[in-house]
């Protein structure tokens, strides 16, 4: 949690939303002494059309080699 002057929240008010929104907990205050301690809103989260998700999987070509076969040959790629 960080504290900073009501002077400083004005000048700086972009930045602390963005902190805020990024889950950090700003207090502000005035004279040395807390006057507000603002929090971000909760941004609802989009429902997955799960039928929308299914057609575009089925129609992705399949692929050759095996997930854990591209992680180590990718892994192994990067070595040298």
């Amino acid at each position: 949690m960080s504290a900073i002057n009501l002077a400083d929240a004005k000048a700086h008010l972009s930045e602390l939303i963005d902190r805020m929104q990024a889950g950090d907990s700003i207090d502000i205050t005035r004279r040395g002494k807390l006057v507000a301690r603002p929090t971000a809103v909760a941004t609802p989260r989009k429902r997955i059309d799960v039928a929308l998700l299914r057609s575009l999987t089925a129609a992705m070509p399949s692929q050759a080699e095996s997930a854990t076969d591209l992680v180590r040959s990718m892994r192994d790629g990067d070595r040298h």
